[in-house]
């Protein structure tokens, strides 16, 4: 079973600890896996094309900016994350429909709620080095989740 304070104990060195700035909203508690990076401020365009692709078990991790006005992932896009295989998202900003995203099992760490949705202005950018909760994210990074923290890694590591 996945714990992050066991990876970190196995694996000082290779692991980098994002910022404890996260909630645990989804119905999937942990969840790992390789990172599909997005950099979308107010806008889930290129997130609402994402998660209709094949997720392979990856986990989408969007740096939103830190915006608390307005919700960058709903209930839809949860499911339908969900339905094509992503075993999470990490969200450096707000979600909506909280309750029905906590009955989907996915994973879904953000930073808080608001019920205003993004505008849909086909803004953002796919697969790009991002910086949040004070890291630097690289696509195809690993990334660990449970209700510990979050971790990153440059390759996977072994459970201890």
């Amino acid at each position: 079973m996945l714990s992050t304070p066991g990876l970190c104990d196995a694996h000082e060195s290779a692991v980098r600890v994002l910022d404890p700035i996260f909630q645990n909203y989804g119905g999937v508690e942990v969840f790992f896996g390789p990172a599909v990076t997005v950099k979308c401020f107010e806008d889930n365009s290129v997130v609402k094309q994402l998660v209709g692709t094949p997720g392979e078990g990856r986990v989408i991790v969007m740096d939103g900016g830190g915006s608390l006005r307005c919700a960058i992932l709903g209930d839809m896009l949860a499911e339908k994350a969900a339905g094509n295989g992503w075993a999470g998202l990490v969200i450096n900003g707000c979600i909506r429909d909280v309750d029905e995203i906590g009955r989907t099992q996915l994973g879904v760490k953000a930073l808080n709620v608001h019920p205003m949705k993004t505008q849909k202005r086909g803004l953002g950018d796919l697969n790009v080095t991002i910086q949040m909760a004070g890291q630097l994210i690289h696509p195809g990074e690993w990334v660990y989740s449970d209700n510990n923290g979050i971790i990153v890694s440059q390759t996977k590591l072994l459970m201890p």
